[in-house]
């Protein structure tokens, strides 16, 4: 019986020697405690690049171009077409490879300020977008520029088939009895025509000018039509 007890001893002493120091002390403060897992192994993550300052994008704007006829109080009536328009000379003073432009006005040019619109339009009354149209005259005084530029230009129609001319109402040129307006108009692939517009206190027929009065300026409305 002594000899069990002491074998019990034995295998208890041994027992108690080889568990650990952490175990030991787990189950000596807290007998009921579960067994630490072995801790997780974490994978590295990407690296990420420091931040890089960059330049702001603006705030996109779009630019839209005011439209002349809505911008000056204009409304072109519907366009009408009976005869082709009328040519006539080109006179002694017709100067080619004018500035474009849609303004003849020169900064203090005296007289009466006048706006000419309309359209160039085929002889089915169709409007026809980019038709050349080259204007010239005289001064209020009925002179021309036979040096520069002066009162001279050309431009091209709109994608709707209409013109604008800021210039002033011309003067009575010494051997014409008659105020006009030089013009040449030549429609995209078609037949150059030249000719002249008259106002309505001295008509032409077929060639005259309709104003309309505002409050320091006309506005002339006339439309073109061509042989495409």
């Amino acid at each position: 019986m002594i000899r069990i007890v002491l074998i019990v001893l034995a295998i208890g002493i041994l027992i108690a020697c080889t568990a650990s120091p952490e175990t030991t002390q787990t189950l000596a403060t807290n007998p009921t405690a579960p067994q630490p897992l072995p801790a997780a192994t974490l994978q590295p993550g990407p690296t990420v690049p420091a931040s890089t300052p960059t330049m702001e994008h603006p705030t996109a704007t779009v630019v839209v171009q005011a439209d002349f006829f809505t911008e000056n109080g204009i409304t072109l009536p519907a366009p009408t077409c009976s005869a082709l328009t009328q040519a006539q000379t080109e006179g002694p003073y017709y100067t080619p490879n004018t500035p474009e432009s849609h303004s003849l006005l020169g900064e203090g040019m005296p007289g009466t300020r006048l706006i000419l619109v309309g359209y160039v339009l085929d002889h089915n009354c169709n409007p026809l977008p980019n038709a050349w149209l080259d204007f010239w005259q005289a001064d209020a005084n009925g002179e021309y520029d036979h040096v520069g530029y002066r009162l001279r230009g050309h431009q091209f129609t709109d994608a709707q088939g209409r013109f604008h001319l800021e210039t002033i109402l011309p003067g009575l040129y010494s051997s014409r009895p008659i105020e006009h307006i030089h013009v040449k108009v030549r429609p995209d692939g078609g037949e150059e025509v030249t000719s002249q517009l008259y106002f309505p206190d001295r008509p032409m027929e077929g060639l005259t000018v309709t104003l309309e009065e505002r409050d320091d300026y006309l506005v002339g409305y006339f439309n073109f039509v061509v042989q495409r």
